[in-house]
């Protein structure tokens, strides 16, 4: 590709937010007894924006970068600089490349040369003819981490809390040398780790320490002082005073690394096919090249790298992805449909929880670690309440083991937490949710007795997870200021929040509510007062299809996995043992009530509750070749029918149910938008970012026009352009 093809791809990108590259000559301490080794060419990548407008590589920005090091190429010829470093603007080393241009590319040719245009320009920065040095200050996604292993060395602040390489995730593969250079830098266990364990396990991130740790990074420093240890450690390097150990770092030439390669490899390929059941290609072709690279030049592998980039970046999985994380989860989340402006919110300086359960302890640590307020729960006895606090006591001191918070920290989150028996202690609260059984009677009792006690200013919450809002505001005084706040299990992990809305909430309490959630750091989002809300109202609209099947004859095995090709996080007999299956029957039997026979309710199901069989499947398989097996003992209790289904037709059937659902969802005013519910299903329910969102992924199989008769989206949204 000439230099041409590089400009005129750069051309079409004329509103680009373009990182700039600064260049500052320093000169470089002396290190003890010994002479300066000269100066240091500091490359400073800004794109003049504040911290909200993280630092990204379009064709324009890496343009600018290979002219700046060409210069210094020319530089270092001339014997002006001893080196380069690489820094980035406060709270961000590189954000990785600039996917809102890598969206918009429509021709193979041109994400070829996209692909090429990075590792040319980071080609560069690997031959400027002195050391180079990463000094990562902060965020180092993808192409941005991929930047940094191109340097000589690498140093990284404490402060820095996203390094990784998500392309696996996003529908990628890393592809300007991160698959070549990793494995060789910190093993290939560990580079399998980085590139395919941490992206497939809710998109996980290293911190500056666990970066250092495993070899990533040569150095570690508090940021405080953070570039002038940098830069002085840098000096100490050229002057040969310190040589990194790199401990973890191997040569795939020298004997028995390569069965640890192909060791590493297979690990990788088991991960993929259980977290994704093979249903998106990237995370395979990343184990491909790596497989592959193992014999290859760099110069080889970058070749490998560039086509295989190409391809994917014309791939419906990855326009999904891109619409799922970067229209989705990183924009519509942070604007909420519906949303009151957030200046009416009140304030919330202490909370209440009714309830000392499980649910109701996660609720109160989340309350008392984010908005680090006091948190009062109360119970029905002394025994529940003294057990749900030290419940909550106890979380934290795993935190403050695991190093997560210190010992200062532990100890005022514990001192937040507090119980009583009686609700006289919710009298100053600002919020008091509830967490008990889910049953209408009980919730509507203990609102009665919480709103005889709070301000007419409190705020009301529910955590139910169906039942409705409007019922319970019927005997309240103030039923204004009664909201729906239904978090997902566990609450520490899960970023959603359904924000339930009743007839007569007032727009300040609905506000408050949207604060909250920003405060605790989830993503909220409205949705009706209607039964089930979204999340579970598809969820059990899915697995009420899959149980029907399997009650109507077919076998276990094709009921529970016919819906791989979905690529979802856990089967659906094995997402009703994780619920529970009084607590799925129980949803069940109210959308039943509600809806009627789309929501059938199992006989099979009661059976298997009446028995206290809390899963279908053994524990463990019972024969050698780790087939999954029912007990006899619980087949006994099952009756079948006689008309069982292939996979292909309840994979089918179950895609149009889901389309009629949500069609009628729509049609009701759950939410604004069929993006809402796609949203929700992403953070609620781990619907895989591959598939775009569920909308976008029953337009592309056929169902929305099956049962509906149109799209949800015009074609283009999440998949190729008609």
């Amino acid at each position: 590709m000439s230099a041409a093809d590089f400009k005129n791809l750069a051309e079409q990108f004329p509103g680009e937010l373009v990182t700039h590259s600064y260049v500052q000559d320093v000169p470089l301490p002396a290190p003890t007894g010994r002479p300066s080794p000269g100066v240091m060419a500091l490359v400073t990548l800004d794109n003049g924006q504040d911290h909200t407008k993280p630092t990204t590589l379009g064709p324009n920005s890496l343009l600018e970068l290979g002219t700046v090091l060409e210069v210094l190429r020319q530089r270092a010829s001339r014997g002006e600089i001893a080196a380069v470093g690489v820094t980035g603007k406060p709270h961000y080393l590189v954000a990785g490349a600039d996917l809102s241009a890598v969206k918009t590319l429509k021709e193979r040719e041109h994400g070829l040369w996209m692909a090429q245009l990075g590792h040319h320009v980071y080609g560069s920065l690997a031959n400027v003819g002195v050391p180079s040095f990463a000094f990562i200050n902060g965020a180092a996604l993808g192409g941005g981490l991929e930047l940094a292993l191109q340097s000589t060395y690498r140093t990284v602040s404490s402060a820095a809390g996203a390094l990784a390489l998500p392309e696996a995730l996003l529908g990628l593969v890393p592809g300007w040398g991160g698959v070549y250079l990793l494995p060789r830098l910190i093993g290939p266990e560990n580079a399998v780790k980085v590139m395919i364990e941490n992206p497939l396990s809710n998109n996980r991130t290293l911190s500056g320490a666990q970066a250092f740790e495993l070899g990533v990074a040569d150095a570690l420093f508090e940021p405080a002082d953070f570039l002038e240890q940098s830069i002085a450690w840098a000096s100490s390097v050229l002057s040969g005073e310190v040589v990194p150990a790199r401990s973890q770092a191997v040569d795939p030439s020298e004997p028995g690394v390569a069965r640890r390669w192909s060791a590493a490899i297979a690990s990788g390929r088991a991960l993929v096919e259980a977290k994704t059941s093979n249903a998106s290609p990237a995370p395979g072709k990343v184990l491909d090249i790596m497989e592959a690279n193992r014999t290859m030049t760099q110069a080889e592998s970058a070749a490998l790298e560039c086509e295989t980039l190409a391809i994917l970046m014309q791939s419906d999985e990855f326009r999904a992805t891109v619409y799922a994380f970067l229209d989705l989860v990183q924009k519509r989340s942070k604007r909420p449909a519906g949303a009151p402006d957030r200046s009416l919110a009140r304030p919330i300086t202490k909370v209440g929880v009714v309830g000392a359960g499980l649910m109701a302890g996660q609720l109160a640590l989340l309350f008392a670690r984010q908005l680090k307020v006091p948190v009062v729960m109360t119970d029905i006895d002394q025994e529940r309440v003294d057990r749900g606090v030290a419940y909550v006591h106890g979380e934290i001191d795993k935190l403050l083991d695991k190093k997560k918070i210190s010992p200062d920290s532990a100890n005022r989150t514990k001192a937040l937490v507090t119980g009583a028996v009686s609700k006289e202690a919710f009298a100053d609260a600002d919020l008091v949710i509830e967490a008990v059984f889910e049953e209408l009677a009980v919730k509507k009792q203990v609102f009665a007795e919480v709103e005889a006690i709070v301000s007419p200013e409190c705020v009301l919450a529910t955590n139910t997870s169906s039942l409705s809002l409007t019922a319970m505001a019927e005997a309240l005084r103030n039923p204004e200021r009664l909201i729906g706040f239904h978090f997902f299990n566990p609450v520490a992990v899960m970023p959603l929040v359904e924000v339930v809305r009743a007839p007569k909430t007032d727009d300040g309490v609905l506000a408050t509510a949207f604060e909250l959630a920003r405060g605790l750091k989830k993503s909220a989002v409205l949705v009706k007062d209607a039964p089930a809300f979204v999340v579970n109202r598809l969820l059990l609209r899915l697995m009420g299809e899959v149980i029907a099947a399997f009650d109507e004859g077919t076998p276990a095995t094709i009921a529970d996995t016919a819906l791989r090709p979905m690529g979802l996080p856990m089967t659906p007999f094995d997402l009703a043992a994780m619920v529970g299956l009084p607590v799925a029957q129980h949803v069940q039997e109210s959308l039943h009530g509600a809806f009627g026979e789309r929501f059938p309710v199992s006989q099979n199901l009661q059976k298997l509750i009446d028995n206290g069989v809390k899963q279908l499947w053994a524990p463990e398989p019972a024969t050698d070749s780790g087939a999954r097996e029912i007990p006899a003992s619980t087949l006994a209790l099952l009756s079948f029918g006689s008309t069982p289904s292939t996979a292909d037709e309840l994979l089918r059937r179950t895609q149009d149910a889901l389309a009629e659902e949500i069609g009628l969802m729509l049609a009701e005013g759950v939410v604004a938008a069929p993006e809402d519910i796609d949203l929700c299903m992403i953070l609620g329910a781990g619907w895989p970012l591959f598939l775009g969102g569920i909308t976008p992924y029953l337009d592309r199989v056929g169902a929305s026009e099956r049962v509906n008769g149109r799209r949800f989206h015009q074609p283009g949204k999440a998949s190729a352009p008609a």
